[in-house]
């Protein structure tokens, strides 16, 4: 059986019940910490890998806590990205619903 390819892989999760919110990532890459999770207490939770797109962490949290939805906020952040083909992004707002997103050009 071959090794199968080192990748990264995140989780953005809520507790309804607790209120907490969190983002989990491990990856071949040194210091991923610093660029795939965004995490806003009472907001929500952002990942963004592949060829990270950082600014979707801080804009996505600031659209979440205004009340739009992680669809919505997803549409904005992709939407407005040239690159998005190379993005992989995972939202989870506060009440629990959640979007995802995956540009063709990611490996698979």
């Amino acid at each position: 059986m071959p090794i199968p390819k080192p990748s990264t892989f995140s989780i953005v999760a809520v507790d309804r019940e607790t209120g907490e919110i969190g983002c989990g990532v491990q990856s071949k890459f040194l210091s991923v910490g610093a660029a795939v999770p965004w995490v806003r207490a009472g907001v929500g939770a952002i990942a963004t890998q592949a060829f990270c797109n950082t600014t979707y962490g801080p804009k996505g949290l600031d659209l979440l806590a205004t009340g739009i939805g992680p669809d919505e906020v997803m549409r904005a952040l992709v939407d407005s990205d040239d690159d998005r083909e190379d993005r992989q992004v995972g939202i989870v707002g506060r009440f629990g619903r959640s979007s995802t997103f995956t540009g063709n050009r990611c490996i698979g």
